[in-house]
């Protein structure tokens, strides 16, 4: 069998679905075993684009995405997708080509040493160097990628290794059962939560699992406790649960926090220090921390449990909830209050008739359009902070958005990938004009995928969020304002419908017919971003907590 045959009959037999990606005179033999393959073949426009999809696969299914270039500069245009997965814990594999390494290279033409440059950036790099360890090499990266903490690998995949003839075999997929916690540390969890008296929940990234969302909210119905997520555990217990106080979508001073600093007990699920702290530790606090992951704590000066459960996350929230039962003593009166006050303040404005809108509005307009387990993928801006702190999501992953390494450019491909994985739920994609124009070409690709989506273009006509951290320094203003193309011109050369909104009314219609129509969509809504001094000044808690 050639070599680049057994390669794909090795990604097969992982069960990959799609390969994202740009194909380079490198890449033709697996090419061609591409083509004759169950694989699809996802052509982009830009190999950032291929691997922010290749990311979101794995983000949405748990099962490593696959994205592919050629050698050189396609190698060097994965380098933030790289980053993108390993950082927010997406599993991804990403291939590259590479020119012979049994005979001359051409000289130095195109050669990077990109096994050298993925490695800080990746869980696992390597080139193959042979065609009989494709199977091992595979099976392997597939293994790393996906066990926790999952991340990004890469492969390089020389031309002439392709080519080979090997008589190796693929390899057997096994599945692998996580560890579990002690007992002890169940029983000193257990003991710590029965003796507080005002426990709180926390959950983080590490919490959006499979599996995990289901016992997390079985322990919430059974035992009463509040909760509070992070940006990236958004939705891993539906946010319309009576219980649900708020989203830590500022690392201070908001008005969660005041809940947060008023528990003397913090049960901190699935965090992950890649994410801006949800609130931050100091030394001398009375308060306790119990961190339950599947790794230990990474313990620095803002964070330092005082116990630890480390194991399946499932499995431990399963084993405290079958041996506590809800106290007496718990009072959780000052965290309903506090979500009164959450509840009132993120709802100021989701009737505002102001225009442009303000995001408030634009989120609740988007929130009475969605469904429950439709999706919503952000790419980044300052329109974030405000989707993170106001818009109820519902089931996991269901409101895509990155607080790891909060890349512009990745909403749209999120969004994408999202549709190719669930062709049956509605996807709308939010870019602010600075993030929209970093991978705008991928509209082609959605189009010639005859994908249906909506596109929401923010358009304030300036780096928004850097504005609002320039004003909070008390700076003028000064480089950050730029002019955009008309935007509805712009979606109809790709062959997309686009709609320019002229009034807050017109938007949720605007949204209806889109969705009823079909196809690619790109709406242009003017945006005012005058309020975004509320989340610097008028919301600090400490002039406002219960």
């Amino acid at each position: 069998m050639k070599a680049s045959d057994l390669f794909i009959k090795s990604l097969e037999n992982e069960g990959v679905e799609f390969i994202f990606g740009i194909p380079g005179e490198e890449n033709l033999d697996m090419l061609e075993s591409i083509r004759n393959s169950n694989i699809r073949l996802i052509l982009t426009r830009h190999e950032q684009a291929a691997g922010f999809m290749a990311a979101t696969y794995g983000r949405l299914t748990g099962k490593a995405g696959v994205c592919l270039s050629t050698l050189g500069p396609g190698a060097t245009n994965f380098v933030t997708a790289a980053a993108y997965a390993q950082l927010a814990a997406m599993p991804m594999l990403m291939i590259t080509g590479q020119k012979p390494i049994k005979k001359s290279k051409q000289g130095e033409f195109q050669i990077v040493e990109i096994v050298d440059m993925m490695k800080p950036l990746t869980k696992f790099s390597r080139q193959l160097v042979n065609g009989n360890n494709i199977p091992a090499t595979v099976r392997k990266s597939f293994k790393v990628a996906e066990e926790e903490r999952p991340g990004a690998v890469h492969i390089e995949f020389p031309e002439d290794i392709a080519r080979e003839e090997t008589e190796a075999h693929v390899m057997d997929v096994n599945t692998i059962r996580r560890p579990i916690a002690e007992q002890k540390a169940i029983t000193i969890a257990v003991d710590m939560i029965r003796d507080a008296k005002s426990p709180l929940l926390l959950i983080g990234a590490g919490s959006n699992r499979k599996l995990t969302s289901k016992m997390l909210r079985h322990l919430v119905d059974v035992l009463e406790i509040p909760f509070v997520d992070t940006q990236m555990g958004k939705g891993v217990v539906d946010e319309s649960h009576p219980l649900f106080l708020g989203t830590t979508a500022l690392s201070a001073n908001d008005y969660v926090h005041c809940a947060i600093d008023k528990a003397d007990l913090i049960i901190n699920v699935g965090h992950d220090s890649i994410e801006k702290p949800p609130f931050i530790m100091q030394q001398g606090d009375k308060r306790k921390v119990i961190h339950i992951n599947f790794f230990s704590a990474e313990v620095d000066a803002v964070y330092f449990p005082h116990h630890e459960v480390v194991g399946d996350i499932a499995n431990a929230i399963w084993q405290i909830s079958e041996t506590l039962e809800k106290q007496s003593h718990w009072d959780f009166d000052y965290f309903m209050t506090v979500k009164q006050q959450v509840d009132l303040k993120t709802s100021a404005g989701m009737e505002a008739s102001e225009f442009p809108m303000k995001p408030v509005r634009i989120l609740a307009d988007i929130r009475r359009v969605m469904g429950d387990e439709d999706i919503v993928a952000l790419d980044n801006g300052m329109y974030k902070l405000w989707f993170a702190r106001h818009y109820k999501a519902k089931a996991p992953n269901t409101l895509l958005l990155d607080n790891a390494l909060a890349t512009m450019g990745a909403g749209l491909p999120s969004a994408i990938a999202a549709k190719l994985i669930y062709p049956n739920k509605k996807v709308i994609s939010v870019s602010g004009d600075g993030g929209f124009m970093m991978n705008s070409q991928e509209l082609e690709t959605a189009v010639r995928l005859k994908l249906d989506l909506v596109v929401i273009v923010l358009n304030d006509n300036a780096y928004g969020m850097i504005k609002w951290k320039q004003e909070g320094m008390g700076l003028e203003n000064f480089g950050l304002d730029y002019g955009n193309p008309d935007f509805v011109k712009y979606a109809e050369s790709f062959g997309a419908t686009g709609h320019h909104i002229k009034s807050v009314e017109s938007f949720v219609p605007t949204l209806e017919k889109a969705f009823e129509m079909g196809g690619v969509h790109v709406i242009d809504v003017p945006l005012d971003y005058s309020d975004n001094h509320r989340l610097l000044h008028q919301d600090l808690m400490e002039k406002s907590c219960p």
